[in-house]
């Protein structure tokens, strides 16, 4: 007798073979609760200047997409950050992601204690299967990480300056160049002003050149009938109380056209570019002269002297009109003087000449100590993302090193200016002591502001002292 199929059976047939299939698909894959499931990761974060505000929102999301990694997050002091980060890598308990300065990038290299980008990295995705009974799943899966045409197309110039770093393998290794970080932002030396001073002087905007910065400085410069300044028109032309002075100077060199470094690294701000005339004052002769002649009581320019407070108490006190900083002055400014009326503008320029602006910025990178490399470089790009970096940027109220951010931050009222400069800031290498160079600096423009030395004698001293570090 022949057995004809009813309904019901048809419908336990069909379940039958969606069960066959769900259990088969998916084969090599990590199931959950799988002991090939991915073990749980802890990422140790250290930064400079950020809180863990603009962290969380990266941390939330990247767990969403990876909950087997948490984050152990860690804010130090300037003042103690470096040194704090030499002591844990010396006793094998640094951090697996931390920050470095763009200047410190060779000396930490060379300590071996950065590692670089790999080209891919080996992540374990987690996912949900569909069908009736759904399953998450573990794939690995090899992750492509940034290229060298990646870094230049999406960061601005300078970045694949400094990250960019040759590197090899073994003794018996080529040499190649690869990635050894990405960075959040970028800051540069911006010149901030008080708006009711330069209203008070007739001033109707802030100096573009530095030309007319020499007049502002004469209009707004007060001195009592002793001779003591009452009013400064801006905090320039000595080292010790003019907060980032070798950066002022050294933008300065950058803007005449001095040759910072030769092609081995080694310091030649005291020489002439190669090719130009060899008579008269070198560019960065003439740029010493320019700072220091703020400082001179014999010049129209006079305008500051050593007797004055920290350039940074001067301008939130309403003691100067001019005061050089970096957008992460903005949130200082904001607590110390609540009150004050002031603005940012760019960095004043030489008239009718290449715009050159000074960077100074932060770098993530990966310990080679960690034994979570692949997971601390995908979250490093993951913050990198757009989406991610937008949130970063907004929390932190920080200029981007995205060139594809610029364009929104430019109408910002005060980080408009700072993301105006990016395209052309720079810096110069000096040296794998940065603390050391810049002492020299300092200890440069002292020797000239007190007549120790001249001019000349005084860069060739400093070069001398800079080109020890190397």
């Amino acid at each position: 007798m022949m057995f004809l199929p009813t309904q019901k059976s048809k419908r336990v047939f069909f379940a039958i073979l969606v069960f066959a299939f769900l259990f088969t698909s998916g084969q090599g894959c990590f199931r959950s609760g799988n002991k090939n499931a991915p073990a749980p990761v802890s990422l140790t974060v250290w930064t400079v200047f950020d809180d863990n505000d603009g962290y969380n929102e990266a941390f939330r999301a990247y767990q969403t997409e990876h909950p087997h990694v948490s984050f152990v997050f860690k804010k130090l002091r300037f003042e103690e950050y470096e040194q704090r980060l030499l002591e844990a890598f010396a006793s094998g308990r640094g951090p697996d992601i931390f920050l470095v300065h763009n200047a410190w990038m060779n000396k930490y290299k060379d300590l071996s204690l950065i590692a670089p980008m790999p080209k891919t990295l080996d992540i374990v995705v987690q996912e949900t299967t569909g069908g009736l009974k759904k399953e998450v799943i573990f794939t690995e899966k090899k992750v492509p990480t940034l290229t060298e045409k990646d870094l230049r197309d999406q960061y601005v110039g300078t970045v694949a300056d400094r990250v960019l770093m040759d590197y090899k393998q073994s003794a018996e290794a080529q040499k190649e160049e690869l990635i050894f970080g990405v960075p959040m932002s970028l800051d540069t030396l911006a010149l901030y002003y008080n708006s009711d001073l330069l209203d008070q002087a007739g001033i109707a905007e802030p100096a573009k050149t530095w030309d007319k910065f020499q007049e502002d400085v004469k209009l707004l410069t007060k001195v009592n009938e002793n001779g003591d300044i009452i009013q400064s028109g801006a905090a320039i032309g000595t080292a010790k109380n003019v907060e980032r002075s070798a950066d002022i100077l050294s933008v300065l060199m950058m803007q005449t056209g001095t040759p910072m470094v030769n092609d081995r690294g080694e310091a030649t701000f005291d020489k002439f570019p190669q090719g130009a005339q060899t008579t008269g004052e070198t560019p960065g002769a003439d740029a010493v002269r320019f700072y220091a002649d703020f400082s001179d009581p014999t010049k129209d320019v006079y305008t500051w002297n050593s007797e004055q407070p920290n350039s940074f108490d001067a301008f939130v006190t309403g003691k100067t009109a001019y005061f050089f900083g970096y957008a992460y002055h903005l949130p200082l400014i904001r607590a110390r003087a609540p009150k004050l009326n002031f603005g940012v503008s760019e960095l004043p320029q030489i008239a009718n000449a290449k715009q050159v602006n000074y960077a100074n910025y932060w770098i993530h990178t990966v310990s080679p100590q960690t034994t979570n490399s692949n997971w601390a470089w995908d979250f490093i790009l993951f913050m990198q993302k757009k989406e991610n970096a937008v949130a970063y940027l907004q929390k932190t109220e920080k200029p981007t090193a995205r060139r594809d951010l610029i364009e929104s931050q430019i109408e910002d009222i005060y980080l408009g200016p700072f993301a105006n400069q990016i395209l052309t800031a720079d810096d110069w290498y000096e040296g794998k002591d940065i603390n050391a160079a810049e002492e020299s600096l300092k200890e440069l423009i002292d020797l000239v502001v007190s007549g120790s030395m001249e001019i000349k004698d005084a860069l060739d001293f400093a070069v001398k002292k800079v080109n020890q570090t190397l």
